[in-house]
């Protein structure tokens, strides 16, 4: 989608960094706050690293599966030692980096999904001489905050190009769903669409209770039948989307960022027009990569730049090779 005209300067991870070819953010689920130490491991060939890895993962969610896949088997293949934590309470999420400031270990990547909420703690890393990548989100905050690098999608970039999809189509009215308040990368998918569709409307909803954004999106969809399209802006959305449109008698059409089985197994039956992909797994995968070859080589990645892993479009043309993909929790 001519993505060239709206930010050429930013960096595309290229296929020979990772040959995998795989897979603002998304909420769904309880909240809670988690500690895995289980993923990567000391096994024989270890290089001794320790790398912390914090997200603002709301437990339940689907797409943070495939982003934990993916630094663990990187850290199976650099005999790292990871150290999973999550909380999607900004002040809770500075706190385990924080956490893993105090322990000592040899790195840390982070989403910054509330830049001014972390800067403290991404602060004390710093100071400590702990080398920080962000990931999935703060693409316009990473270097501010003190990140070395950063692997995600730019949400504006995204953003823009799904509006010109939905604009070229004739779409007139979209509604974009923003599931967690205050996220900058929600914010900026939903800007970006509006860029291009000048009528774009967002509606805020609650991400972490599916029986409130089925009610609310059911509310909104029978009060106004001017929606022509709707953005949701996680997998599991989508598919609260998709009950609230069956219930309001909605014509809308539904397209959605991030993948999941049951999205993929959708747009394959013609019941969502495209995902919006930021390819999860490698955003992890590269994270604790760059974090590796950062301490054993001194090596930066990116050029000074943030590494794009998306957008990526799936839709009716290639489903059928990404369908397996996503039952294999890698894409």
């Amino acid at each position: 989608m001519r993505l060239s005209r709206i930010r050429g300067a930013r960096l595309v991870a290229v296929a020979s960094v990772v040959a995998l070819g795989l897979a603002a953010c998304s909420s769904g689920g309880k909240e809670a706050t988690t500690e895995d130490s289980s993923g990567g491991g000391n096994a024989a060939g270890s290089s001794g690293y320790t790398i912390a890895f914090v997200t603002h993962e709301t437990p339940g969610d689907t797409f943070w599966d495939k982003i934990k896949a993916g630094a663990q088997q990187a850290a199976k293949d650099t005999g790292v030692t990871l150290k999973y934590s999550n909380d999607p309470d900004a002040a809770k999420q500075a706190g385990l980096i924080q956490s893993a400031v105090d322990s000592k270990v040899g790195g840390i990547a982070t989403t910054l999904v509330t830049p001014d909420a972390l800067a403290g703690s991404v602060k004390a890393a710093t100071d400590a001489k702990i080398p920080v990548v962000g990931l999935n989100s703060g693409i316009d905050q990473y270097k501010k905050l003190g990140a070395l690098m950063y692997f995600g999608s730019d949400e504006t970039v995204a953003g823009t190009a799904a509006g010109q999809r939905i604009a070229e189509a004739g779409g007139k009215h979209p509604l974009c769903v923003i599931q967690a308040a205050g996220s900058v990368a929600l914010e900026a998918r939903c800007a970006g669409v509006k860029s291009a569709v000048p009528g774009t409307e967002n509606l805020q909803v609650n991400g972490a209770d599916d029986g409130a954004v089925v009610s609310t999106l059911q509310a909104k969809l029978a009060q106004d039948k001017s929606i022509d399209y709707i953005v949701t802006l996680g997998a599991p959305i989508a598919v609260d989307a998709m009950k609230a449109m069956e219930a309001s008698a909605s014509k809308a059409k539904l397209i959605t960022f991030d993948l999941n089985t049951e999205v993929a197994q959708n747009i394959q039956d013609g019941k969502i027009e495209f995902s919006i992909d930021q390819q999860p797994y490698v955003q992890g995968y590269m994270a604790v990569t760059s974090l590796y070859l950062y301490l054993k080589n001194g090596n930066d990645i990116g050029g000074g730049k943030p590494v794009l892993t998306g957008p990526s479009f799936v839709d009716k043309n290639n489903i059928a090779t990404i369908l397996p993909f996503t039952q294999k929790n890698t894409r």
